[in-house]
């Protein structure tokens, strides 16, 4: 019995270690860059959904206007790189910062990766899944001044009804994806915990609302 409480209480001590260690986020860069807008690049889809890039730049601009940054508008800037010759995000993602800083004027660009976007089925379940990866970098530095990442998913669940149930549900699922896309709501969830995290998310800009500030 006594060995039993040792064990548990090491395990708590070790548990509470690992959090009081934890380093915090290092803010320095951004603090002294203080960039006042953000140029959206298409992101890079790592994934089979061809629309995902498109879907998810629908939702990234009024977060990080929320925070308190100048957004360029996503589809002005993703036509312009088309028009002078880079037609994939890859390409975008490729321009040199001193052109974008030259013809733009943006203060940083960020850079964004979709690991995961869409649904995928199982014999009891659906499960809906976004997650990407976002790089804030500095025009005139090429300095990253922000990183974060997040993932979201929703799942048909069971439903209440055990294993019946969970069929049921990943069947219904199946039947109405043409109709319900849960992918653009993933988006925005991933969007707010990446960008909101008490932790490490983005510091606000110098246009935020401070009584909305979280």
């Amino acid at each position: 019995m006594n060995i039993i409480r040792m064990v548990s209480v090491l395990s708590v001590l070790a548990l509470l270690t690992g959090c009081v260690n934890r380093e915090p986020y290092d803010y320095t860069s951004l603090i002294e860059s203080k960039p006042r807008s953000i140029l959206v690049l298409p992101p890079v889809n790592n994934t089979v959904e061809v629309e995902a890039p498109y879907i998810y730049l629908s939702t990234i601009t009024q977060p990080l206007a929320e925070r308190g940054y100048y957004v360029f508008p996503v589809t002005l800037i993703d036509n312009l790189m088309k028009q002078n010759g880079l037609p994939t995000p890859e390409d975008m993602h490729s321009v040199a910062l001193n052109k974008i800083d030259e013809i733009i004027g943006a203060d940083s660009v960020l850079y964004v990766t979709i690991d995961e976007w869409g649904q995928k089925y199982q014999v009891t379940a659906s499960v809906s899944t976004v997650d990407v990866k976002m790089k804030l970098v500095d025009v005139k530095t090429g300095v990253v001044l922000w990183e974060g990442n997040s993932r979201a998913q929703k799942s048909s669940g069971d439903g209440g009804g055990g294993l019946l149930g969970a069929m049921i549900g990943a069947i219904v699922t199946q039947m109405m994806s043409e109709v319900v896309d849960h992918t653009p709501t993933l988006a925005r969830q991933v969007n707010r915990d990446a960008l909101y995290n008490a932790t490490n998310g983005l510091l606000t800009g110098p246009y935020v609302k401070k009584t909305k500030d979280l």
